[in-house]
Formats: C-alpha cells, structure tokens, sequence
C-alpha cells in the first residue's frame, strides 16, 4: 500500500477530521491507538456520524483493554456479532450447524458475560444484578453467556453443573440436537478437566461444531481439544474494533474474511521473520480505520511480508521479549513448550534477570513432568532467549484482571 489508501477508502474518509492533514499531504502514517484517542470523538466527528449517534445507528463502545488500555470506538450496534455471525454462516467447515438455525453457548471470559447483562439490564432502565441470571445473559435469540467467574481454575463443582445444564438446554432446543460452542480455549479445556475431575462427562453432550475466538490457543490446548472432539475446531482472529479477519480451517490453514479490508505486514524488527498486522478496514462506516497498528503479531510461510501467506497468529507486539537474536513472540515460546511435552496446559515465563528467567507450568493432568521433559523445557527456553531457565510446576497460574492469560512477566 506503501501509505496510499484506494479510491474506495478515501471516498469513505474525506470528511473525518482525523484524516485531514494525511490527505492534503497525500501520505498516511500508521494509525496507532493513542491517536485514535486523541481528541476523541470530535477528531472523528461528521455530519453523517452525529446523525447516526442521534439514531442510534451508531454507539459508543470500549475496546476489551486485554493487551493495551481501553479504547472507547464508534461502531453500529452488533458490530461485532454481526462479523461473527457472516463468518459462521460463510466457514465451509461450520455453514451446516448455521444453516440448521442451532444455539450458540458462549463459554469465555467473565467479562463478556458482565457487558451483555450490562447491556440487557440498561435496555430496562436498570442496574445490572450481581449475579446476571440466564435470561440477563441472553445476547439475542440465538446467542447465551454461560460463565459467571473470573478464573475458571477456580470453578466449583456448583458452577460446572449449572453451566452443564445450560448447555443441555441449548442442545435440547435444537429437533437435531445440535448447538455451536463459542468460547475461549483456555475455559473450555478447564471445563473439560473439571468434567473429569467430577465424573459429569453423562451431563456434557458434545456441540456439533467449535469456535474459539478470545486469545492465541497453545498448542497443547489445541491438541487437548482435538482429544476430546470429533467436531470442527476453527480459530477466528479479529478484535473489537476491527472485526474478524481471518479464519483457521480444520487442517489448521487460515483464510481471510477481509471484506472491505486489506492488510499489510511490516516486521517487527529489522530483519525478523514476526511481522506486526496494518489494516485498512472501511467495513465500520463511522469509524474507518486506515493503516491502523492492531498490534497483533504473525508468521508467514516462508517468512516474507506477504499477507496471503499467512500462517500463524503468534501474539502481540508489546508482549515481544527482546533477545540477542531478536524479538521472541508468544508463538515462539509456545511451539517450544509443546516440542518438549504435550502435558502443560499454562505457562508462564517470568524474566528473573539479565541472564536467567523461571518458566512456571501447570499441566492437564495436575502432576509434574517428568525429569527429561523438564529439562527439554529449560534448554528449549535457553535456547530461544538465551536466558538460563529453571522450570517450576504449579497446580495453579491466576488470570489476569481481563479474563486472559499472560505469558510473559518481569520481576522487577
């Protein structure tokens, strides 16, 4: 794109202040977030955006704030469902459980399940209860929120059955007895351990497909769920602001859903083969996003910017970890971890100094690995960072404030 948005584009942005100065230079630098919130929303203001607010064709949301601080964005209501729900009904691996009109159970973060009883109680003019009940928890007729904590390592035997129940309802609804599972992997492969633990596999029954859409899926965890179920398992990647963009199929490819959009891949470093995500993206009309730094990090096939090669999501960019060979991304660590034993579940790499770093890990069984894993872990860790590493189990690693895990930490 070389900084040159398309006709298309800037028909869509003429008018938006924060655009002007690019367009009488003919130039546009890469859009970053602080910018977005620089004089906002007047340095998004038009005409056609002010009616749309009056309308209530346009609302105002916060971004998730997982990975960087919240960013209040403009975007039509249901956005973001509706980008999911395109997907869903376009994926060649899920069509068919769209096309037969099936429930959606969403089992992610608790702050998911707070913003659709937020919004359902603000429609009544209402303060949402402490704890939403399932018709709070109710998105629209086709979508249920189903988890109401923060870490689902801490979980409770009450908490597993009355998500388990919610789930058969959904199941029930459909003459098949069919429904799709959206969900964050990291909650689904907790919900499947504690159904082991407590001996409730006869009150799970099985969704006929899978989406997981809330954070990068280690390996393990992949390879955990694919143990588990004979359904399609699909990756999307998008964010709040954006959308979603790509798509994993069953074979673990990705495919774009870049209608309206287009991307550019810039490297992270000089040199390196991790290339940081530029979109343009025109698909919200009311705040069209040109050359913007999503912050997400990917991989090519053969390590050259070339977006149609994508072919892993690898992490964020201010989660990179700087070492004398260059930046090491979250993917990185994970493809790592999961060459060294399929056992851990989370993990966690703490910089303990210059040279030296600690890699807590819980697995999926609760137990340690074993001694010739663990050392595969620290030379692996070694010798990707160049950091002498010592790993250490856990039979619990918290959830950030986000709902989300953290790979990486600094002991300061």
């Amino acid at each position: 794109m070389d900084g040159q948005p398309s006709a298309e584009v800037i028909a869509e942005i003429k008018d938006i202040p924060i655009y002007r100065a690019s367009l009488e230079q003919g130039h546009f630098p890469l859009l970053d977030k602080p910018e977005i919130a620089r004089g906002f929303p007047d340095n998004w203001m038009t005409p056609r955006l002010a009616a749309a607010l009056k309308t209530g064709d346009a609302e105002f949301v916060l971004s998730t704030g997982t990975h960087h601080a919240r960013m209040q964005i403009i975007r039509p209501p249901y956005f973001l469902l509706r980008s999911y729900y395109q997907l869903w009904s376009e994926h060649p691996d899920l069509a068919a459980t769209w096309e037969a009109d099936c429930r959606r159970v969403s089992l992610t973060t608790v702050l998911a399940t707070e913003h659709v009883a937020r919004v359902n109680a603000a429609k009544r003019g209402e303060e949402p209860a402490a704890v939403p009940d399932a018709a709070d928890r109710q998105l629209d007729a086709r979508t249920s929120y189903v988890n109401l904590r923060l870490d689902p390592a801490l979980w409770e035997r009450d908490d597993v059955v009355r998500m388990l129940a919610e789930i058969d309802a959904a199941r029930q609804a459909h003459p098949r007895g069919w429904y799709h599972l959206d969900c964050s992997s990291y909650h689904l492969a907790h919900l499947l351990r504690k159904i082991g633990t407590w001996r409730l596999w006869d009150a799970f029954p099985p969704p006929a497909s899978i989406i997981h859409a809330y954070e990068y899926t280690p390996v393990n965890v992949r390879r955990f769920l694919e143990q588990h179920f004979a359904c399609p398992i699909i990756d999307l990647f998008g964010s709040t602001e954006l959308g979603y963009l790509f798509s994993s199929d069953r074979r673990g490819g990705y495919r774009p859903h870049l209608d309206r959009m287009s991307v550019e891949l810039l490297p992270v470093a000089p040199g390196s083969e991790i290339f940081q995500l530029i979109v343009t993206s025109i698909r919200n009309p009311y705040m069209p996003l040109v050359r913007y730094r999503s912050g997400d990090c990917v991989r090519t096939q053969d390590g050259t910017p070339d977006p149609t090669k994508i072919t892993r999501f690898c992490g964020r960019v201010k989660e990179l970890l700087p070492t004398p060979h260059g930046p090491v991304s979250q993917g990185d660590l994970d493809r790592v971890i999961g060459t060294a034993s399929s056992r851990v579940f989370l993990h966690q790499l703490q910089v303990t100094g210059e040279h030296e770093a600690r890699l807590a890990y819980t697995t999926f069984d609760g137990n340690p690995v074993q001694a010739a894993e663990a050392a595969a872990l620290e030379s692996g860790v070694r010798e990707l960072t160049g950091r002498r590493c010592r790993a250490e189990h856990r039979t619990h690693l918290p959830i950030g404030k986000s709902g989300k895990y953290a790979w990486l930490a600094t002991d300061t």
